[in-house]
């Protein structure tokens, strides 16, 4: 990971760029508000008074830098909010009570009954289920394609569909989309194009550079990085955002605490620290689980190994540490190897400082034949500890 390497042109979605990261986090102007506090105290109250009326028709007007009600403005929240804008690189950012009320506000903003989505085929399960199940109740149909194949894009668009969502890499086999050529179709069309962008975080990927409409995060992840918040974060142009904080945001109300703001602001005082750590510790462990005899794939973009390892590099500065393989041996044999892993908990999510596993049955298509396909968080451990503990876990496994 170059940490000093950040946006130079940020097109119309992201005008201010961004600095090195870990300065970005790491610096807050002397704060006059708060008697200088380097840590800005948590705002617990639920609504804000005013001394006059018009100070209070003001604030009822729409400046969206007068607190009225926390569930449209809270200041602890918003000073979350104006750091992952600006360490992205967007304009503006709405923060969330977990990834999915991001995910299903940035979508349900863009489209009405009778629309048409274009979505990724590997996209994080909850989101599918809110295209193939939830929407389909209000009249919008989604069209899940191969993201790897810009002919698939291309031979899926409709003359309705007003929404491209993206997910690179995806999260269980990590295959990538080209988003400046997603960007560019869906220009074409009139469509708005939504990315998940968890997986790489803002220090590694900027989708703004390419030309992508909304960027989204779940926080829990490695922006939270200490498995103690739920959120989600939705970063964009200032004109996107305020439509939807009008609208979706304040309607649906799934609004971050200012106890989860507070907390993820710690967080992310040390997510460029953590994310170089976090990357060398991902690519060792993988790279050694390549030279394994039961081990038939290592899907990790990083590695030469990956299919798209080029397009990786040219739309990622760095590659995180969640990555999977996948083996010829049956889930039942994987999940036994699974609990005898010491160092590795059996668990969903990711993004904190310990490593986790969980398997499942290999993606069925583009020749995978039965097996499992196993799901690897690589922590904070030292990496020989954990390779270590994959060694011991594997004796006697397929000829290991």
């Amino acid at each position: 990971m170059d940490s000093k390497q950040g946006r130079t042109d940020n097109g119309s979605n992201g005008p201010r760029g961004i600095i090195d990261p870990s300065t970005l986090v790491a610096h807050d102007p002397h704060d006059e508000k708060h008697q200088g506090a380097v840590v800005m105290p948590i705002y617990q109250n639920s609504l804000f008074t005013f001394s006059t009326y018009e100070e209070f028709d003001q604030a009822m007007a729409g400046d969206e830098d007068i607190p009225v009600y926390s569930r449209g403005h809270n200041p602890t929240v918003q000073q979350l909010e104006r750091r992952l804008a600006a360490l992205q690189g967007g304009e503006k950012a709405r923060c969330f009570a977990s990834g999915m009320a991001a995910i299903s506000t940035a979508i349900l903003s863009q489209v009405r009954s009778g629309d048409h989505v274009l979505c990724v085929d590997q996209a994080y399960g909850p989101t599918r289920e809110l295209l193939s199940v939830f929407l389909t109740q209000y009249g919008v149909e989604t069209t899940f394609v191969d993201g790897t194949s810009m002919e698939a894009f291309h031979a899926a668009v409709r003359s309705n569909t007003r929404v491209m969502y993206l997910e690179s890499p995806t999260t269980q086999t990590f295959r990538l989309q080209d988003l400046r050529a997603c960007a560019e179709l869906a220009r074409s069309i009139g469509a708005v194009t939504i990315i998940d962008n968890t997986w790489a975080t803002p220090c590694f990927q900027n989708p703004f550079e390419f030309g992508i409409d909304l960027v989204l995060h779940s926080i829990s992840k490695y922006i939270g990085g200490h498995s103690d918040i739920i959120g989600g974060v939705l970063i964009g142009s200032e004109a996107m955002l305020r439509r939807i904080n009008r609208s979706e945001y304040l309607l649906l109300g799934g609004i971050m605490t200012p106890h989860s703001a507070s907390l993820t602001m710690r967080g992310l005082r040390t997510l460029p620290l953590r994310m170089e750590k976090l990357e060398q510790n991902g690519l060792t462990v993988a790279r050694h689980l390549e030279q394994l005899p039961f081990v038939r794939k290592v899907n990790h973009p990083g590695l030469t190994s990956h299919p798209q390892h080029e397009l990786a590099k040219r739309q990622m500065r760095g590659f995180s540490s969640l990555f999977s393989f996948e083996t010829d041996l049956p889930p039942e044999e994987m999940k036994a190897w699974a609990g005898r892993l010491t160092y590795f908990r059996i668990g969903v999510s990711w993004g904190g400082y310990e490593s986790l596993v969980t398997v499942g049955r290999s993606v069925p298509g583009r020749g995978s034949i039965q097996g499992s396909i196993v799901r690897l968080y690589i922590g904070l451990e030292h990496p020989q500890v954990l390779i270590e503990d994959i060694g011991q876990a594997s004796q006697g496994l397929g000829g290991g």
